[in-house]
């Protein structure tokens, strides 16, 4: 855990660093969103754009390192906590990949925007799937139903199955990011899918524990 919070610490340092380089070679109005072709549609003052994503990495990583402290089920959380530091160090890093993907198109330094974020979701989701298939219960990670919250049993197979279905969402990301025209509405609709999946698995898998 000293290692990764060491990690987490010099990826914080690094996003106020890349925003601090860059902030004298910006205009007043910065570019921060762009549609599903790649098109600019959303803009910030330089102030707030620049310095936007390293507040949300911050307030993600107290997050993320208080949730073991204040979880009722925290000897679970540290049943899994290798699985669930590598996921917070990923994540930052992949919103770290987006803060210098929206600086270096602010510069001039034109890429393909959607396939490098698409991509970095991608690894995102497929990991998310690893972290689901080894999250014992506890309140704050993986899938928490009523249902999964009551049993041991529910909640490992109802996790197990929606770590796959996370991991088989993010190689078709990764894919679709050569073919972007439709993968915003298959992200949507995976995400949608697959809380709607597990909400109603688990409330069966439960009624089948309860018949046994």
């Amino acid at each position: 855990m000293r290692r990764v919070t060491v990690a987490v610490i010099v990826l914080i340092l690094l996003s106020f660093v890349l925003s601090i380089y860059f902030y004298s070679q910006l205009p007043e109005r910065v570019a921060t969103h762009w549609n599903s072709q790649g098109e600019v549609n959303g803009y910030m003052s330089k102030l707030y754009g620049l310095f936007l994503m390293p507040l949300i990495i911050t307030g993600i990583v107290i997050m993320f390192l208080i949730i073991p402290k204040i979880d009722p089920m925290k000897e679970n959380i540290e049943k899994f906590s290798n699985h669930y530091n590598r996921f917070i160090i990923i994540l930052i890093l992949f919103l770290v990949v987006v803060q210098v993907h929206i600086l270096l198109l602010n510069v001039g330094i034109h890429i393909r925007s959607n396939a490098l974020f698409l991509i970095g979701l991608g690894f995102l989701f497929y990991y998310t799937g690893i972290l689901m298939e080894n999250a014992e219960r506890n309140w704050f990670i993986g899938i928490r139903t009523p249902w999964t919250l009551s049993s041991d049993g529910v909640w490992k197979k109802t996790n197990r199955v929606s770590g796959k279905m996370f991991k088989i969402a993010g190689i078709i990301v990764i894919l679709g990011s050569f073919f972007q025209d439709y993968i915003i509405f298959f992200i949507i609709s995976s995400t949608l899918f697959i809380a709607a999946f597990t909400i109603v698995y688990s409330y069966i898998e439960y009624q089948k524990e309860l018949k046994a």
